[in-house]
């Protein structure tokens, strides 16, 4: 359910350009659909490690004390087929398709790190995904939701603290520092088996599944009532923008038949007094006012408007949305679409 509203909400903002950030400083321009694609690619990576993980696990079968399956084979008085059929029942009773040939007293503790190391892989993605939206309501672009009577801090009654990505993020790095139990576990195992796996896999295994439940549920709640603020969004771009259209305004210049290097300098010198005044003066980024001011533009003023169009300078990330969704995710999601629909139902 988490990857289908994560989807809808793709769709839905693939076409809204937003700042796209790399070292947490602006950068090129990208969408708010775009963005959370990067979130949903890595949870459907999850997917498929935890069907993969599914698929492969084996059953011990009967196998004996040590793994030899002597008793069994005394028991059948020496008929190895009655042993492998006898291993072959037990394990299609117990709901698997296949047993593993040779296990020791118990089977390989590596299955146990097969399986929580897919879990902590998607803690991993749901801390990725929360973390990002704990920096995006910092600049109040976008916001989990928040109920109505919710208190967002005890201590400051204006602020909207992003919990529910916290408590996400708190419960991911819990789960992945889980699989160090079935990593040690495995380690240490001598020989046929020693009796020091038990008590920790008691913990560890429904531990690990019990929180990756609730960081799935919690983010399910998340993505279910996003709130996005394209005002404020487009109040960042608009701050940052002038900046990155500089090449397109030289661009422009060179067509109207300037000089390459004159309006190069030109357009540097503005760029760092407009930097100055934000930086040091606090400001607002000027740089567009400076250059419809001076003369040397003249020939593209009619044309800034067209230059400064965000819409020009998110590339293909529309069209990258709208092909991700269908060959990347919709397949994904289609086994499971009749018990959304229920769970849907169910809501309304």
């Amino acid at each position: 359910l988490a990857v289908n509203r994560l989807a809808n909400f793709a769709e839905k903002y693939a076409d809204l350009p937003t700042l796209g950030f790399t070292h947490y400083q602006p950068a090129q321009l990208t969408t708010v659909g775009k963005r959370a694609c990067l979130w949903l690619q890595d949870l459907v990576m999850d997917m498929r490690n935890l069907q993969r993980a599914r698929e492969d696990l084996r059953f011990r079968g009967v196998k004996g004390t040590t793994g030899t399956q002597a008793s069994f084979l005394q028991l059948f008085q020496g008929d190895h087929e009655k042993v492998e059929e006898l291993d072959r029942k037990v394990t299609e009773m117990a709901g698997f398709k296949k047993s593993y040939l040779v296990t020791g007293q118990t089977y390989s503790r590596k299955v146990d790190i097969d399986s929580l190391c897919v879990l902590a892989s998607l803690a991993a993605t749901v801390h990725k995904i929360c973390t990002d939206i704990r920096l995006l309501a910092n600049l109040k672009e976008i916001e989990e939701p928040f109920e109505k009577e919710q208190i967002g801090s005890s201590a400051m009654p204006y602020k909207r603290n992003p919990m529910r990505a916290e408590r996400c993020c708190s419960l991911a790095r819990h789960l992945m520092a889980l699989v160090s139990d079935p990593l040690q576990t495995a380690a240490v195992q001598w020989l046929e088996r020693t009796l020091d796996d038990s008590a920790n896999r008691r913990i560890s295994l429904p531990e690990s599944f019990l929180t990756a439940d609730i960081i799935l549920s919690t983010l399910q709640n998340i993505t279910e009532g996003l709130v996005v603020y394209p005002k404020v969004i487009e109040r960042h771009i608009r701050h940052e923008l002038p900046f990155m259209a500089t090449e397109n305004i030289i661009m422009a210049m060179v067509k109207a038949g300037g000089n390459r290097q004159d309006c190069h300098e030109k357009i540097r010198v503005l760029s760092q007094q407009a930097a100055a005044v934000v930086k040091q003066e606090g400001g607002d980024n000027d740089l567009l006012a400076r250059v419809q001011a001076d003369p040397y533009f003249a020939p593209i003023i009619g044309q800034l408007d067209s230059i400064l169009d965000p819409k020009t300078f998110i590339g293909r990330a529309p069209q990258q949305v709208t092909r991700f969704l269908s060959e990347e995710v919709r397949p994904v999601l289609e086994p499971y679409k009749s018990k959304m629909d229920v769970k849907i139902e169910l809501e309304l």
